[in-house]
């Protein structure tokens, strides 16, 4: 059945079963022909928003043409012209990885329009001898790249949705208890790096935010320090990137004992002309980045060990910062905006093991707050 047009819309019309469509010219053959696409959606109004994303890759020339595609040429367009300008530097490599490693060489050959979920299986099938974590990544990398085909009206349904989704396996999250972390911070008094231990516990914030911090960045006068930029490591060295998400942009108030380490160590780095508004706040013997590998092994393990204290990674210190803060009574809320976190949701997600102790101190609010039987019926 004919449907009429709405201004600018392109062909759009309804099928005799039922299914919306569209056509749209996406430019010509080196013949000469005219070359064209046709999309496909349950509603009339789905099509009109495919259509209009269409519209606005042909104006920015970044519609692409299905034909012949494979699923290997499709990956390293949205790669490269679609994803790479919004993706961090280490996610794009992560990125590229797992392309070049895992999906190209097992599905990389098919057409793109003939992928399908049995494909999709078997190449999950192939890869069960790697890390759950990284079954989860790869799968996550095919899905996100045909969810933008799907929209661009390459395929007709992104395939991944019709298999199960690889399970991962989380991570166990280590936390140092409050005798704990003074035991590590009294073993880094006095170190080279004794004041990025303090402020990793009382801010909570992330490795490669404290390593990009700078001088500039402190208030000293509102015992204040603002996260403005993340340290990231690459094989050919070190660059600036944004924190991880726009929550990570965010002034944190210090505690005591930070700002007083942080006065002490900022009087070392005067001594060594290291204090300058611009230069790190915390860096290597030569004064440029620190390399996380070298930290870790020459630094952080032997403290761990030196304090008897045990074995964390470094990122558990940020789950040891927000664990005594819920603790402590402070609110979610507040712990979510000191972390960074996007969402409140993933702060309760991330420590639903202290939530228990929180549920028990709200319980005994009410003895606190409200009068006895007693007192009522006296």
């Amino acid at each position: 059945m004919a449907s009429r047009r709405g201004h600018g819309e392109g062909s759009i019309f309804q099928r005799a079963d039922g299914l919306w469509a569209a056509v749209i010219d996406i430019g010509y053959t080196a013949e000469g022909r005219r070359r064209r696409r046709t999309i496909y959606g349950a509603t009339k109004r789905i099509v009109q928003e495919k259509l209009r994303e269409l519209h606005n890759h042909k104006a920015a020339g970044t519609l692409t043409d299905a034909g012949r595609m494979t699923v290997g040429e499709w990956l390293r367009h949205w790669l490269d012209t679609i994803a790479k300008p919004k993706l961090r530097p280490l996610t794009y490599r992560s990125y590229e990885s797992i392309i070049r490693g895992r999906l190209i060489p097992h599905i990389g050959h098919l057409q793109l329009v003939k992928l399908s979920p049995v494909h999709v299986q078997s190449m999950q099938t192939e890869l069960s001898g790697l890390a759950p974590a990284s079954r989860v990544k790869t799968h996550a990398v095919l899905r996100k790249s045909l969810s933008v085909a799907l929209r661009q009206g390459l395929v007709t349904r992104n395939v991944c949705d019709a298999v199960e989704q690889p399970r991962g396996r989380r991570v166990e999250m280590k936390t140092l208890t409050a005798d704990q972390a003074d035991e590590l911070i009294a073993a880094a008094e006095g170190t080279e790096y004794g004041a990025l231990i303090i402020l990793a516990i009382g801010t909570g914030l992330r490795q490669g935010e404290l390593f990009g911090l700078q001088w500039g960045d402190m208030d000293a006068e509102k015992g204040t320090l603002t996260v403005q930029r993340s340290l990231i490591e690459l094989p050919a060295g070190h660059e600036f990137g944004p924190p991880k998400s726009r929550k990570g942009l965010r002034t944190v108030s210090l505690p005591a004992m930070a700002i007083e380490a942080l006065a002490e160590h900022r009087a070392k780095m005067l001594a060594k002309g290291w204090a300058a508004k611009d230069h790190l706040t915390f860096c290597d013997t030569a004064g440029g980045p620190i390399r996380k590998s070298n930290f870790m092994r020459r630094y952080f393990h032997p403290l761990l060990k030196a304090a008897g204290v045990p074995t964390v990674r470094f990122h558990d210190l940020r789950h040891t910062s927000a664990t005594l803060m819920l603790a402590d009574g402070v609110h979610p809320k507040i712990v979510q905006e000191r972390l960074g976190h996007s969402q409140i949701s993933l702060t309760l997600d991330t420590y639903s093991h202290v939530l228990p102790e929180m549920d028990q101190a709200a319980a005994g609010t009410f003895d606190r707050v409200l009068k006895p039987r007693q007192k009522r019926n006296a």
